[in-house]
């Protein structure tokens, strides 16, 4: 099969405009614990929801991108995410409360949801099948350097300065990528694709995504692994500090953990040319869920493993969220070329809505041990599992009967 070329930079512009999501929750991690503590907020961790209410935002958001791109183009979409960021930013820096640090979060989150929808849209404008989870897997490749990266950046800047200081970086960053992304980006919303921008055909686009039934099952097994890595997310700074009494070299450990979606992002990108993209993803959960699953019940006769076996046992999850997002994602998105900005904006809203439930639960079940999120890998991988070969055995049956009922 023939590879369409894909240039450096388009790579680089579409893993930065990726990158603010993964800054704006992976950076504060390291300060989750100082928030918590200036506002009041450790109790019952709730704390935590200064991840949670940027992904809140993020979904919520995703629904609006899709069809306001599709109507005023790409960039514009772009342009108006950037404008919330910086907005949520400044409000985060500022707050004297924590009500308020959650309001600028919120924003931050409708804000970064319009790079991340327009980054889908802009490659699926570009290409499709193959080529698409190809760039995407690509794009996951640099993206996950953020993670890997921004925990540091954030613990070094915690050394020198408070929290607040950890935004004004990300505000920075910020104006940045938008700026590179108004030079060298080109529309890329073709004039037979525009749609209108009313109430009507958002409702009757969507109604499109939401009755592709096989589409529908790969975005809730798509919001069932995010919502595995929002409770990751949610409970590592918990489990590295209160378990395991890292200090400091937390972002260390972490970055460890994390690195295993580069690795697999990287190698997913050659065997999506090899093996069915279904058929890759199911193996993929079947040994996810397996491994998960077993993992809790030891843990729970056994209790915590050593630090070094934990960092190896979130690694190989993590090796596993990389094979699936793209591909997830990819699977979901295939049917809807025609309408590439609003699938995108319906689909990444309700794979994130799903995700922010399932993380907050198993964030929230934090008890002190390893259990409710190795619990919570397990299950998610094993029910997504479940729905993806129910929508094979349903395509299955589909074919059976159009051969039957075709003419001999």
């Amino acid at each position: 099969m023939t590879r369409s070329p894909v240039r450096s930079e388009f790579l680089l512009l579409m893993a930065a405009m990726m990158c603010l999501m993964a800054l704006y929750i992976d950076a504060m991690l390291p300060a989750l614990y100082q928030i918590g503590v200036d506002f009041d907020a450790l109790e019952g961790n709730h704390y935590q929801m200064v991840i949670t209410s940027v992904m809140i935002g993020m979904g919520v958001g995703q629904l609006f991108y899709g069809p306001f791109s599709d109507a005023f183009g790409r960039k514009p979409a772009v342009y108006l995410g950037f404008s919330l960021i910086l907005i949520g930013t400044l409000i985060s820096i500022f707050a004297q409360s924590f009500e308020w640090m959650l309001l600028g979060r919120l924003l931050q989150g409708l804000g970064a949801a319009g790079p991340r929808v327009m980054m889908v849209a802009i490659i699926r404008d570009c290409y499709s099948g193959p080529d698409m989870a190809r760039v995407m897997s690509l794009v996951m490749t640099i993206f996950i350097f953020s993670p890997v990266v921004a925990p540091l950046v954030g613990q070094l800047v915690l050394l020198f300065a408070g929290w607040r200081a950890v935004f004004v970086l990300l505000l920075t960053v910020s104006l940045a990528t938008v700026t590179w992304f108004g030079l060298r980006q080109n529309e890329t919303l073709t004039p037979e694709n525009t749609r209108e921008f009313s109430l009507r055909p958002i409702l009757r686009g969507t109604q499109t995504v939401l009755a592709h039934r096989e589409a529908l099952i790969y975005i809730f097994a798509g919001g069932l692994i995010h919502g595995a890595l929002i409770g990751f997310l949610t409970s590592i700074q918990a489990i590295l500090q209160d378990i395991y009494q890292t200090g400091a070299m937390f972002p260390v450990y972490f970055a460890l953990m994390a690195i295993g979606v580069a690795v697999s992002s990287f190698i997913n990108s050659r065997l999506v040319y090899h093996f069915s993209l279904r058929n890759l993803v199911m193996g993929v959960l079947l040994f996810l869920s397996s491994v998960a699953l077993v993992e809790a019940g030891l843990v729970a006769k056994f209790d915590a493993p050593s630090l070094w076996l934990f960092i190896l046992m979130m690694s190989v999850s993590t090796f596993c969220f990389g094979l699936l997002f793209a591909n997830l994602n990819s699977l979901a998105m295939e049917p809807f070329g025609h309408l590439a900005g609003l699938a995108s904006g319906t689909i990444g809203a309700l794979t994130m809505m799903i995700g922010v439930i399932i993380g907050s639960l198993i964030g929230l079940s934090f008890n002190g041990t390893l259990v409710p999120m190795l619990l919570g890998f397990g299950l998610s991988a094993l029910i997504a599992l479940l729905l993806i070969r129910f929508a094979a055995n349903g395509r299955r049956a589909e074919d059976d009967s159009s051969e039957a009922a075709a003419p001999n």
